[in-house]
């Protein structure tokens, strides 16, 4: 057989890359966990993006004459089906409000998971690289950190500044980034002295260089759990402080301003307390769900 004849004879072996992707997939659609809370996740996203165009009323409108109108599965006789969840003590549709309150719980977990994860990212890949007085400074900072309750020092900050938004998303994420360093610390220090980052440093790699594109790429996925624990952390503590009437202020609809609405019709309309609290439960479920389930799938042997 001449070479050309045996060469084309010889079976093609597939590439690691070409098949580590679809063993990847596999994975993940394997895990119902993760393929559940996924698809909830993603509903309450698009829910919260298409606001405007699927909720039936303005969640701003008060509608006196319209006040405190059940929902049919508590009271078939009271309901008004232009109103299927019924409104709140100012005649606003609830539906709406529970619509629109899913923008303020994203957007809040969103941006404050990125706020703290960007200071404890930084935080703990300095400390974990460079070791010495950085990593005593850094655990410090952590220690300090840890030593502040953070619903406290929360009310104390949004009392001073007043509630909104911004202030909330800026407390928040000043206040949840010691497990992102803490993670990072670790994750950098058993990647420091691998072969791919000496390598990079005998051929003359700068240090933020070696840090972009040789260390964070091979650390990144510890911060799968701990992002999603933390976003899911900023929604409960944003609902705490709305309940508290130092988080988002009205009218914006909010769930945990929901709530904090409803504690004195608990006992009578107890539907008006338990609808937006499911809401966040849910929420913050599935979010947690879906951390677990990527850490699970993506790295099936850190798992008994």
């Amino acid at each position: 057989m001449d070479p050309l004849h045996a060469a084309a004879a010889v079976p093609e072996v597939p590439s690691v890359e070409g098949t580590a992707a679809p063993r990847r997939r596999s994975r993940l659609l394997a895990n119902p966990g993760l393929v559940v809370s996924a698809a909830f996740l993603l509903a309450i996203v698009l829910m919260a993006v298409l606001a405007p165009l699927i909720a039936p009323h303005d969640p701003y409108a008060q509608a006196l004459d319209a006040r405190m109108i059940p929902p049919a599965f508590v009271d078939a006789e009271r309901a008004d089906p232009a109103h299927l969840l019924g409104t709140d003590n100012l005649g606003r549709d609830y539906l709406s409000r529970l619509i629109y309150g899913a923008r303020i719980s994203l957007l809040i977990g969103f941006f404050t998971m990125l706020v703290s994860g960007a200071i404890g990212t930084a935080l703990g890949v300095a400390a974990g690289y460079f070791g010495g007085k950085t990593d005593m400074v850094v655990s410090f900072l952590v220690t300090t950190r840890l030593s502040l309750p953070v619903v406290m020092v929360a009310l104390a900050v949004v009392a001073v500044l007043g509630g909104s938004l911004e202030v909330v998303v800026f407390v928040l994420g000043l206040l949840l980034w010691d497990r992102f360093a803490v993670v990072m610390r670790s994750a950098t220090m058993q990647v420091r002295n691998r072969e791919y980052v000496t390598a990079a440093r005998a051929i003359g790699c700068s240090v933020p260089r070696i840090l972009m594109s040789e260390v964070l790429p091979n650390v990144v996925s510890g911060l799968v759990v701990i992002a999603s624990y933390e976003m899911a952390q900023a929604i409960l503590l944003e609902a705490a402080l709305s309940f508290l009437g130092l988080g988002v202020q009205p009218p914006l609809p909010s769930w945990g301003l929901m709530v904090s609405e409803a504690k004195e019709l608990m006992l009578f309309e107890p539907w008006m307390i338990m609808l937006p609290g499911l809401a966040i439960c849910l929420l913050v479920l599935a979010i947690n769900l879906l951390g677990d389930g990527i850490r699970d799938a993506t790295a099936p042997e850190g798992r008994a």
